[in-house]
């Protein structure tokens, strides 16, 4: 489990495809507190450490993790918004994040708002994927709350703090995001369909 606050942003040195795989290595500050078989959300997936060298440590992205995230689009010298599994008994600043990506999304609008960014964001049409006001949502990690919900879209309005301190600093139009919907209303929604 996760919080959706993000801890610190790693560079990809190294990516490496082996049959459906993609092996990942990732140059980190947070790399000498990590131990193999841990668990960390790189861009809000949820991907285990299998190897530390230096200052830097290695993940794999199976087919299925990458037929439903954005890690297979990244590269080398990408920046990745990295948190490790919170711990029990921690405060959890932001909302329960599983690391479990439910689909991507596509960035279609930028605009500043008054000290603010606000970015806009579209998805696949999903009886279970829903957005409410002032609900939460995981956008590549980062916890968030929605405003402007509407059928298939919302927006985030981004404080200047973590614009800077996450991926969003260099996020553009067209860019696709992995997209993790608040657990509840998943939860809500699909009981809600058992129930029509």
């Amino acid at each position: 489990m996760f919080t959706g606050i993000i801890e610190t942003m790693g560079v990809v040195t190294n990516c490496v495809k082996e049959q459906g795989n993609l092996h990942l290595t990732i140059k980190s500050d947070i790399t000498n507190e990590l131990k193999v078989d841990q668990s960390v959300a790189h861009n809000g997936v949820c991907l285990t450490v299998i190897d530390i060298i230096d200052d830097e440590y290695t993940v794999t992205a199976i087919k299925e993790t990458l037929d439903k995230t954005s890690i297979g689009h990244l590269k080398k010298n990408d920046f990745v918004n990295l948190e490790r599994a919170m711990k029990l008994g921690a405060r959890l600043d932001g909302h329960i994040v599983q690391g479990h990506v439910d689909g991507t999304g596509i960035c279609t609008k930028i605009s500043d708002e008054n000290g603010s960014t606000w970015f806009t964001f579209q998805y696949p049409k999903n009886k279970n994927n829903v957005t409410i006001e002032k609900g939460s949502i995981t956008v590549n990690g980062v916890s968030l709350t929605v405003i402007n919900s509407k059928e298939n879209e919302f927006s985030v309005a981004i404080i200047p703090y973590t614009k800077e301190q996450t991926t969003f600093k260099t996020l553009k139009l067209n860019d696709v995001v992995n997209l993790e919907f608040d657990v509840i209303g998943k939860y809500v929604a699909r009981l809600t369909a058992f129930t029509n």
